[in-house]
């Protein structure tokens, strides 16, 4: 007898993969299981390929929604949720719709897939309380060094070859243009929504390295130094500040997690 575990993976492997032959002896009652079956696989195929197409309209009237829709049947049945939440699924799909029929024609398709599922996601967060910069300055100079800074949750920060972030706010604007010639140059993009707001802006190297850093779980130090590579002349102390005062930042912590004091 099959253990659990191997039923459970031979009933996901119909109903992702259509292999339904070696799970139909254990489909009772009624007289047309193969049809029950289906009727499960027709489900979840259409729900994950909604989901996937919601998350991504602007790539839909870029790349053609005929091209989406096929990529997504495409990438559902190659990778499977493997976490509960729709919410968090297609974090790879950019990369696979880069790759895929007349979307791998589009040198730009990944950066600007990538650039409206950050806007997705930012779009729904909620800000937390700011963090005051008397917080800021109680910690001390040499202390602060070592600490952490959490960032709003709606920020994004985005670098591409392409200006995806022009082609992007077209998009959202709904404006017209007769012709769009996409630049290609580095774009360094600080992405942030609150409650439904959205404000996309280009920043220079040296500040994107530097938010980039602390919102990826950098010490102040350490995201510094990632800016000083970019530009030897930045100011890390002028840039904490402005990032503060801003509102972006919502707490300071140490290595382990703790409120700093």
């Amino acid at each position: 007898m099959l253990s659990l575990a191997s039923l459970q993976d031979r009933f996901a492997d119909a109903v992702i993969m259509g292999h339904v032959d070696p799970v139909l002896g254990y489909l009772a009652g009624g007289t047309n299981p193969r049809g029950r079956l289906g009727i499960h696989r027709r489900h979840y195929e259409t729900s994950l390929i909604t989901a996937l197409c919601d998350k991504f309209p602007a790539t839909a009237w870029l790349a053609g929604a005929d091209v989406v829709a096929a990529a997504a049947r495409e990438y559902i049945r190659a990778h499977p949720p493997s976490r509960p939440c729709i919410a968090e699924y297609g974090g790879g799909f950019p990369d696979f719709l880069s790759s895929y029929g007349r979307a791998a024609t589009i040198p730009y398709m990944q950066s600007f897939a990538e650039f409206e599922r950050a806007v997705g996601d930012v779009s729904i967060a909620v800000d937390f309380p700011p963090l005051q910069w008397r917080e800021v300055a109680n910690a001390g100079p040499e202390r602060l060094l070592d600490l952490n800074v959490t960032l709003q949750p709606g920020l994004r920060y985005l670098h591409s070859a392409w200006g995806v972030d022009e082609l992007m706010t077209m998009y959202l604007e709904d404006s017209q243009r007769e012709t769009f010639v996409m630049s290609e140059a580095d774009t360094f993009v600080e992405i942030r929504g609150a409650r439904g707001a959205l404000s996309i802006a280009r920043i220079d190297p040296a500040t994107f390295a530097f938010r980039a850093a602390l919102n990826s779980g950098d010490s102040i130090a350490s995201a510094a130094e990632r800016a000083l590579e970019r530009d030897a002349t930045f100011d890390a102390g002028g840039a904490l500040q402005r990032l503060v005062l801003s509102g972006l930042a919502t707490r300071l912590s140490d290595a382990l997690g703790g409120v700093s004091a």
